[in-house]
Formats: structure tokens, C-alpha cells, sequence
């Protein structure tokens, strides 16, 4: 199948699960002698489908839609005939939408070539098994994989808004580039700075930037080359700096980029990451790339919410590791931002996000089979098994504290070592300025307006039970269910299977605490599904009723129900 029709069936399948045109809604399946077809009668169109199950209990089929008793295989054309019968107030979505789409194409297309050029380069730089790329480096081969797998549930995520194949290639992890960063030299009453550590001996003084009389006055801060230029120069402007800001004219700092390609590496010291304002967007046109300043701040105080509840937890104090997020900047603007992320020495292990485990890797199987060569005997389920047993204990102690994460399959990485023999799973979460608290329930010491989104605080269980089952279920471990039995690593009974049974032990463990996670995923009859292309791209807050474009939420069947 080619890269635009794979595109057209997951567009088709998450406008099926939104219930764009009240698809889901209103459709009724029929039956035809090539299969089942979801047909809307009153706007005269039509869907092949077959069972899902995972997100939704359709999904599409073919590579088409029917409109007026004619077949359209365009994903331009498709989308064309679903703004036609939106709202005109939502065409312009529709539109965006549709680019969205192309630049989609383009990357997966530009994927298709880069693969095995860049399997190539990994293996020349890292070695030719994955299960031994080990440390902070390496780990980065892990990113450029991971970058090459589509998202589970957004259909368009390898896209970035406003984005060529030529900036791709220079700055993108499935590309795995290397580049110099540049640099903005501001008056340092400017900037509101957070984190008492020192600064890495590399981190660059005015003067190393050429800047000498700069020194003393002013503090440098890092910027990503593809926002160096009219868009770094616009923030300037809104913030009154222009006239006291002074770039840098010479790059300085080779780093090599993450998953999230807005986070870098440095190379010469890859413990170190450097969160970068982009002007641009994935999952969704509305997701930007920038940084509020105010989430910053969060992930600091989220960072430190996690390290409180370790202290009370000790059971977990050798399995769960933070990455520090203490130390940021910013001048008042979301491209006037960064922040310095320190992860802990691992040296000995492969870091691998969850994100990568289903990714190709040189020797033509999967990332998981290599992992489990090494570290379970060669049986990927007993790997799926054990790092169900620590992420589901961890995150439901969490829940029990009142807590929960957007810890997706990006944010959390796995590490695998050998100790006295015996295989070592370990967890390493990043990025924590998204969770949500029950105040009502939590102990734990948040102090007086902690955090600056206001949404992050709920009354009730509800907003975690969510964000539990979006995140903890779908994206990092049923996802992994249903992936590992796509590839014929086991049948879907037997991971969904585990993933039910590790799921309530952990629930179990909690006692009554416990019970609205049990009600709201394991007993329920169906599941919160992100709903991200409404929210993010289609639909503006006012039509979609999203109040956060991540945790705007839909329903699909529950997987895990009566297995």
C-alpha cells in the first residue's frame, strides 16, 4: 500500500472515530458483496469499514469514500467532500486540515527514503543490535526510529506545520542530523530565570559568542536555527527588546535532536538536553511547538511532585527515575524560552522510549525482539509482561496519591540493564508539566499556586481517570497490545490478556482508593478516546468545547472489558 493511500485509511479511520459528519453517530453499516460499508444516507456518502476495536469499533477499509455513488480516492478530494458538509464556520478547518495532510505525505514519503539510509548510519555509529546501544547517546538512534512509526491514534503526526523536506532534512530525529545552535545575548534583568545548579562549563558567555562587551550585562541563551530568524525577530519586537537584544552571529553548540525535535542533544554532553521553542506545530495545527513560559514552571513544580511521592514510596526508588527540569529561562514569550533538562547517568543501559519499541531496526526485525534477545530469553512478551508490572504499579500508586501524568509513549523511557545476572527494568519519566491533581484527595505538598495552568487542579477523579486511560491505557500499553499481536509476536487475547490481569493486580493493590479506576476502565463500558483532530485542528475551542486541545475526549469500546 502506498504511502498516500496508508495516509487516506488512518485519516478516514479518526474522522470515523470523531464522528466528523456524525459518522459514527448516524451511520449505519450495510453489506456488500465486497464487505461492510458505513453508509450515510441523508448526505448521500459512504465508507468501507471492518472491526477495529482498539479506538473505535470501525475503522475504514479501503483507501475511499463514497460520495453520490462515486468513488473518491483523493484524501484532497475526501476532505473537500467532508467541508462541504460541515458548517461553513468550520471550512477553514477543513482547509488547514487538508495541508496538514500534504505536508503529512510529504514527510512519509521522504520516510520511505530515508529508512534505510539511515538504519545504515546507526548501525555504523551504534552497532548493528539495537539491545546494545547503550547510554545517552545512543539513545538518541532509539529517537530517529522511533520518528519513522506513525503516531497510534493521530493520524497526521508526522507532519510539522510549515515545515520543507529541506528543513526536515537538517533538523528532524528521523533524519538523525547533527547542528550548530544559535544564540541570542539578552539583558539579563530580562530574563526570569529558574534553578540554582551551575551552569555546563559549555554553556556559552557573551564573549565566547563574540559578543565581548557583552559580558556582564547580558546572558545567552540558546535558539533553534529554524526559529532564528523572522520569527525570533517578531518576539523581539513584542517583548521591546529588539533594540537590546543581540544575536549571535556565528553558531555555537553541535547537538543532534530528540523525538520531540524541539529538544536537542548535546554531543558533547548527551546527559543534557535543551527544550527549544519551534515555530511550528504537530498533532494538530493548534498545538504549537513554542514554550509558555507557564510551562515551565509546571514541569518544574511536576518534577517535583514525582520526586515526593519516591520519598514516600521507597519500593520505587531503584526502578523509577526523574530527569531534573529545574533550570529554565525565559524573557516573557513562548520563543523566548529554554530549558536545560539533566538526566541521570546510565551508562550501561539502552535508553529506549516506549515509543520505539514496535520501530524497525537494522537487522529486520522489531526494536522490541532485540531487547528481549537480550535481556528475556527472546520472548518480547515477557518484556511487555514485566514493564506491565512496573508502569502500571507506578502510575496506579500515583492515582492513589491523587495524581496523574501525560506521561505518553515519548516521555517515558525504558532502561534495561544486567545486575548480579538478573535483567533490570527501570522507567525514566521527562516532561511533566501536563498531569492532573485530585486537590481534594492529594497529600502531598503542592504549595500556593504551584502550578500556572489552572486546569492541572480537578475536584473529582474524573479528569484522572481520563487522562489515566488515554495515556497509561491506550498510548503506552495497549497500543503495545495490539502492536505486538499485528506483528504476529503473540495473539491479541493473550497481550490484551496480560495487560487486563497486571492492570487490576495494580488496582487491587490500592484498595478502596482504587475502585474509580476500576469503575472507569476495567468495569466500564467504554473508554475515553482523545478526540485531537477536532480539537486540534478542525474545530476552533468555541465548536469543539475543548478547553484543552490534548484532553478533549470522545468514546471508544473497552478492550479490556470481560477478557
Amino acid at each position: 500500500m502506498s504511502a498516500a493511500e496508508q495516509l487516506t485509511m488512518r485519516v478516514l479511520s479518526a474522522l470515523l472515530r470523531e464522528d466528523v459528519a456524525g459518522l459514527r453517530s448516524r451511520g449505519r453499516v450495510r453489506h456488500r458483496r465486497d464487505g461492510a460499508w458505513l453508509v450515510l444516507v441523508e448526505e448521500r456518502i459512504a465508507l468501507p469499514v471492518e472491526p477495529d476495536g482498539f479506538q473505535c469499533e470501525l475503522r475504514a477499509r479501503l483507501p475511499l469514500l463514497e460520495v453520490d455513488g462515486k468513488p473518491l480516492g483523493g484524501l484532497p478530494e475526501i476532505l473537500a467532500a467532508f467541508r462541504a458538509l460541515a458548517d461553513p464556520v468550520d471550512a477553514g478547518g477543513f482547509t488547514a486540515f487538508t495541508e496538514e495532510c500534504r505536508q503529512t505525505l510529504a514527510t512519509m514519503i521522504l520516510h520511505e527514503r530515508q529508512l534505510q539510509p539511515l538504519l545504515l548510519e546507526l548501525t555504523e555509529l551504534y552497532g548493528s543490535d539495537p539491545a546494545n546501544w547503550c547510554g545517552p547517546l545512543a539513545s538518541l538512534g532509539f529517537d530517529s526510529l522511533a520518528a519513522h512509526l506513525d503516531h497510534p491514534v493521530y493520524p497526521t503526526a508526522r507532519g510539522r506545520a510549515g515545515l520543507g523536506t529541506d528543513d526536515l532534512l537538517r533538523y528532524a530525529p528521523e533524519c538523525h542530523p547533527t547542528f550548530e545552535l544559535r544564540w541570542l545575548a539578552l539583558p539579563a534583568e530580562a530574563l526570569t530565570v529558574h534553578g540554582s545548579a551551575p551552569l555546563p562549563g559549555w554553556w556559552p558567555t557573551p564573549a565566547v559568542l563574540g559578543l565581548p562587551a557583552l559580558n556582564g550585562s547580558h546572558l545567552a541563551i540558546p535558539v533553534h536555527p529554524l526559529s532564528f530568524g523572522a520569527p525570533l525577530a517578531e518576539a523581539l519586537r513584542a517583548t521591546g527588546l529588539a533594540e537590546r537584544a543581540v544575536p549571535a552571529e556565528r553558531p555555537y553548540l553541535a547537538v543532534r535532536p530528540t523525538l520531540s525535535m524541539r529538544t536537542v542533544a548535546v554531543l558533547d554532553d548527551p546527559v543534557c538536553h535543551l527544550k527549544l521553542p519551534l515555530d511550528t506545530a504537530t498533532l494538530g495545527l493548534r498545538n504549537r511547538r513554542t514554550i509558555k513560559p507557564g510551562t515551565l514552571r509546571d514541569g518544574a513544580a511536576g518534577q517535583r511532585l514525582l520526586a515526593e511521592v519516591l520519598a514516600r514510596e521507597p519500593r520505587f526508588a531503584a526502578t523509577v527515575l526523574l530527569a531534573d527540569e529545574q533550570c529554565h529561562a525565559h524573557a516573557g514569550h513562548e520563543l523566548l524560552a529554554v530549558l536545560l533538562r539533566r538526566f541521570p547517568a546510565a551508562p550501561e543501559s539502552p535508553a529506549v522510549p516506549l515509543a520505539a519499541l514496535l520501530a524497525a531496526e537494522p537487522g529486520g526485525g522489531l526494536v522490541i525482539d532485540r531487547l528481549a534477545d537480550r535481556f528475556y530469553g527472546g520472548d518480547p512478551v515477557a518484556l511487555y509482561d514485566a514493564l506491565l508490572v512496573l508502569l502500571l504499579d507506578w502510575q496506579t500508586t500515583l492515582f492513589s496519591h491523587g495524581v496523574a501524568l501525560e506521561s505518553h509513549q515519548q516521555n517515558t523511557t525504558l532502561l534495561l540493564d544486567r545486575t548480579a545476572g538478573r535483567t533490570r527494568l527501570r522507567l525514566l519519566y521527562k516532561d511533566n508539566d501536563g498531569p492532573r491533581i485530585n486537590r481534594a484527595r492529594c497529600r502531598l505538598p503542592l504549595g500556593e499556586r504551584a502550578f500556572d495552568d489552572r486546569r492541572i487542579l480537578a475536584e473529582d477523579d474524573r479528569a484522572l481517570t481520563d487522562l489515566f486511560s488515554t495515556i497509561t491505557g491506550h498510548l503506552c500499553t495497549a497500543a503495545l497490545a495490539f502492536g505486538l499481536a499485528e506483528h504476529g509476536r503473540a495473539p491479541l487475547e493473550t497481550t490484551l490478556g496480560l495487560l487486563r490481569k497486571r492492570l487490576g493486580e495494580a488496582v487491587e493493590r490500592l484498595g478502596p482508593v482504587g475502585e474509580p479506576l476500576r469503575a472507569a476502565l476495567l468495569d466500564a463500558e467504554r473508554l475515553p478516546v482523545k478526540a485531537m483532530v477536532s480539537a486540534g485542528s478542525l474545530y476552533g475551542k468555541a465548536r469543539s468545547g475543548a478547553a484543552d486541545i490534548n484532553k478533549h475526549y470522545t468514546t471508544g469500546p473497552n478492550y479490556l472489558a470481560g477478557r
